[in-house]
């Protein structure tokens, strides 16, 4: 796997400080922001949202990084992330109240815009079952003092930790009657979180308020709008997390049919294939997500890397099956190379919810091993056996791949995306 700019860094400052014996003898090592500058910017250091993006000395030493004051850090085994529960809950659906003029529920570019359509469309009023709420308390603010238990990943013990005035960040908080919402807002899809992200301001209003805190993660993405609520059983404790409810909603109308999905499988015209790679990020929603992302701005690959819920393997493939579809281009005239959307995607990325799936199924159905594929899972009612997707592959005529051992990987990819168009339907 290739190194990012960051695991560099924290490799200097665990050799220059013997960071691994410190927490071998004395179970954590206390670091300060001016110690991490000395190798880069401590902001660009510390953001580890998601446990892939932690360097590789963290996730190869199941080590995790906390602030504990304006300036300091403590690193060690934490128990620091929580995956995200799957779920099967129905999209429900909402309306922007129809004055609404200066929102566009097509157009979401921000965290802030996302939490402003959720508020306007009535989202967070049905998920926090209260109608009378306002737009409280956000932005940066200091913690205040507290101390907390954490769990230890190696050793299955508990760390006590002592917070003094460090830096927190509230999206956005929402009052009701009976209780305070605090949200925290992704425009990225993940596999876990930073329970950091929740806990800290839980723990600063718990000390401030009398009403039910209530700690609650968004995510938004191709136009649905995921909510998780989640309480901490044990105040004091950082590892205590459990879910309470989860919902997602949409303004726009996502019911999708069987005959639609069979309307592009009929009607697409088989393409060429690239000589790209044929595709292994299994994660279709993924690849949406990417697109959405990276229409904002060009981005390297380090940029992928580092910003968003991928490792540098999963950044390269991740970005080859957007390219192997024609959703991203990739610049060759300079280093770093650079991804931008395509002009195709620009466009698909700007229709309404159910025509931006159907297009998405159109990439993916205009390739023969996913459209033949599809053909048998529809004539079966099931997903073709793994041997009869391999025979579909090899007489589709796939760019570079020289071994049964790769085509079985790959043969995954056409499963996940087969049962990403299948999901779709609504009826």
């Amino acid at each position: 796997m290739s190194s990012t700019v960051n695991d560099f860094a924290w490799r200097r400052l665990f050799e220059k400080y013997d960071i691994l014996h410190h927490v071998d003898v004395e179970g954590s090592f206390r670091i300060s922001a001016d110690q991490i500058r000395e190798f880069r910017e401590p902001r660009l250091m510390v953001k580890f949202d998601h446990s892939i993006n932690l360097p590789k000395l963290f996730a190869e030493n199941n080590l995790a990084i906390l602030p504990i004051t304006r300036g300091d850090y403590v690193i060690s085994h934490f128990d620091a992330y929580h995956s995200f529960e799957e779920t099967n809950e129905q999209v429900i659906r909402v309306q922007m109240p129809s004055y609404i003029q200066s929102l566009d529920s097509s157009n979401i570019p921000s965290e802030a815009i996302a939490l402003n359509c959720a508020v306007a469309s009535g989202i967070i009023a049905d998920f926090m079952e209260d109608s009378d709420i306002l737009a409280t308390v956000s932005g940066r603010m200091g913690s205040g003092s507290f101390s907390f238990r954490i769990g230890d990943l190696v050793n299955g013990n508990t760390h006590q930790i002592d917070v003094s005035n460090s830096q927190i960040e509230i999206d956005a908080a929402y009052e009701g009657v009976e209780s305070l919402a605090l949200l925290e807002a992704k425009r990225d899809l993940s596999d876990d979180f930073l329970i950091r992200q929740l806990y800290y301001p839980f723990r600063v209003w718990t000390n401030r308020i009398t009403k039910p805190v209530r700690p609650i993660f968004l995510v938004y993405t191709n136009g649905i709008y995921r909510l998780y609520e989640y309480t901490f059983e044990d105040t004091q404790n950082y590892s205590s997390l459990r879910l309470v409810k989860q919902r997602n909603y949409s303004v726009e109308d996502t019911a999708i049919s069987a005959s639609d999905i069979q309307d592009v499988l009929n009607s697409v015209q088989i393409v060429e294939e690239p000589k790209i790679a044929f595709p292994q990020a299994d994660k279709f929603e993924r690849i949406i997500n990417l697109c959405e992302l990276v229409s904002e701005n060009k981005l390297s690959r380090n940029d992928v890397t580092e910003q968003y819920a991928f490792d540098a393997r999963q950044t390269n493939y991740y970005t080859d099956a957007a390219r192997y579809l024609g959703l991203l281009d990739k610049s060759h005239d300079k280093m770093p190379l650079v991804y931008s959307i395509s002009d195709k995607c620009r466009e698909i990325l700007n229709l309404d919810y159910k025509k931006r799936q159907l297009e998405f199924c159109k990439c993916i159905l205009s390739h023969r091993a996913f459209n033949e594929t599809l053909r048998q899972y529809f004539r079966n009612g099931a997903m073709p056996p793994t041997k009869d997707i391999l025979g579909i592959m090899i007489d589709s005529g796939l760019y570079n791949i020289n071994s049964m051992e790769t085509f079985k990987r790959r043969a995954s990819t056409i499963k996940g995306w087969l049962n990403w168009i299948v999901s779709l339907i609504s009826e």
